[in-house]
């Protein structure tokens, strides 16, 4: 067994292994003819199931041929120029280079004693990103495993700095027991679920979190915000953050960054910024200005696995000062004793929420040394330019209807029949030609819901999508929905 251990002896065995897998993955990109197969579970869970996880192959190609079989034959690939679902993207080269040198070499950037230079490296890129924000030379951060962790992580600095400037302001003394019930969160309805999710795991409740009325754009509306703001004072209550989405999930929309920093400023409220989404526009060379304002916020999610091209995982939460991040602090004797930070050792385990953590700041690294800045952001750019594209041809199609012109590069549409079709049934229609056309193999769209309706979502973050892609996409949409709707009236005639 010791063979299979990676080491000075057997790394003739690994260069052999990595690079037949390689070649497996190579042809199988080749020879894609769609986004996946269109295979269903119950076609594929009896495979898996079947397999006995207690009897080994023992043969690495045999181990491989069975990896087609229950993965690489079925898998979604995000590289497809019709894969149109979710926030995933196709990834560049340097990055994948990267995970495969951090995967062996297998860093932990807990402590400065498991990694050296990998802890330099993050620390580098965090800077750099910082830069990019403008937040300032008392910036940090920490990578993190996706947006969800990043807006969780920000999201508990600010309920303690939120707790800690109550209880100094206080008449008497305050336990945190007695703060927190009395904290509040406001952000838009359109902005991710990650921010109920964190209240609650904060102890805050989803109740703590006000949801603000967006504008036609779908973009918070801060004029009623500013009216929340002011609701919650008067009540006695104390506005603990407000999260601001740069890239909304479903429609991409950037919120007013400058008036929700105003805001924040005179209720000296924590200002976050979600740019998971909206985070290439930092290195976009045409359209940085669209994050106007970002260098106002307290502190900031970043998921370069969404809009740099990156590999999942990788994602970062940046702050605007260091010093909010011991809030997440804890020294333990065997890894971290507090003397570390006095005699000034770098463990990055000192501001991150997780313990353990992959060296996923080397992909982004390999990719800016190959790359460059403005190269991502090309890219970033040329699929901004696929949605307003994509915008007018769907405008211009009288099957369906488009809720708002995309800042980014997300389209939510919708198919509408000609005549008198009931509303339930448009809906039923919309969500069966996303199913249908997921089964077929043919295409990837998403699906979300609209003032209580079904919609369908074009997420682009392909430049080798086409607006060809677009129109064939369209038309497979409309003819599964015109089948069901068919079928539909024809039974209830």
């Amino acid at each position: 067994m010791r063979s299979h251990l990676l080491n000075e002896t057997t790394s003739e065995h690994y260069r052999r292994s990595v690079t037949e897998g390689v070649e497996r993955v190579a042809a199988k990109l080749a020879t894609v003819q769609g986004p996946h197969t269109g295979i269903s579970v119950d076609e594929l869970a009896p495979v898996i199931d079947g397999i006995d996880l207690d009897r080994p192959l023992e043969d690495p190609a045999a181990v491989l041929d069975e990896l087609e079989e229950v993965y690489l034959r079925d898998a979604v690939y995000f590289h497809h120029p019709r894969y149109l679902g979710h926030l995933n993207c196709p990834v560049v080269i340097p990055a994948v280079l990267g995970e495969a040198i951090l995967s062996a070499v297998n860093s932990s950037l807990d402590t400065w004693d498991q990694s050296i230079g990998g802890t330099l490296i993050e620390r580098r890129l965090i800077d750099w990103t910082a830069g990019r924000i403008g937040l300032g030379p008392a910036a940090d951060g920490i990578f993190t495993s996706g947006g969800s962790q990043s807006n969780f992580h920000a999201l508990l600095l600010a309920r303690d700095e939120a707790c800690r400037k109550v209880m100094q302001g206080s008449g008497r003394a305050l336990a945190k027991s007695e703060v927190l019930p009395r904290l509040r969160i406001f952000t838009s309805e359109a902005s991710h679920f990650s921010v109920k999710k964190s209240a609650a795991m904060l102890g805050l409740g989803y109740e703590a979190v006000i949801a603000v009325p967006v504008d036609r754009n779908r973009r918070m509306d801060t004029s009623v915000l500013a009216l929340e703001l002011e609701e919650c004072v008067r009540e006695g209550l104390h506005p603990m953050a407000v999260v601001a989405t740069a890239g909304t999930t479903d429609f991409g929309s950037i919120d007013p960054l400058p008036e929700i920093a105003r805001l924040t400023a005179e209720h000296s409220a924590w200002m976050h910024v979600d740019a998971a989404y909206g985070c290439g526009l930092l290195v976009s060379p045409t359209r940085r200005h669209l994050l106007d304002g970002i260098e106002h916020a307290d502190s900031v999610t970043v998921d370069y696995h969404k809009s740099f091209f990156q590999p999942v995982s990788s994602s970062a939460m940046l702050v605007r000062d260091r010093d909010t991040l011991k809030h997440a602090t804890y020294h333990a004797d065997y890894l971290n004793p507090r003397r570390m930070a006095e005699e000034r050792i770098p463990n990055q385990v000192d501001k991150s929420i997780q313990t353990t953590r992959r060296f996923d700041a080397l992909k982004l690294w390999m990719t800016l040394r190959t790359m460059g800045a403005a190269g991502i952001g090309q890219l970033f750019d040329e699929v901004i330019d696929l949605a307003a594209a994509g915008w007018d041809i769907i405008d211009a199609d009288s099957r369906y209807e488009v809720v708002v012109r995309p800042q980014i590069s997300t389209l939510v549409f919708r198919y509408v029949p000609e005549g008198e079709v009931r509303s339930d049934l448009v809906d039923e229609a919309n969500l069966h030609a996303r199913k249908a056309l997921f089964a077929s193999g043919e295409a990837v769209v998403a699906g979300t819901k609209v003032d209580g309706k079904q919609y369908l979502k074009f997420t682009l973050l392909n430049p080798q999508t086409t607006t060809a892609d677009i129109e064939a996409v369209l038309d497979l949409l409309a003819s599964h929905a015109e089948q069901y709707l068919g079928e539909s009236l024809a039974v209830v005639s």
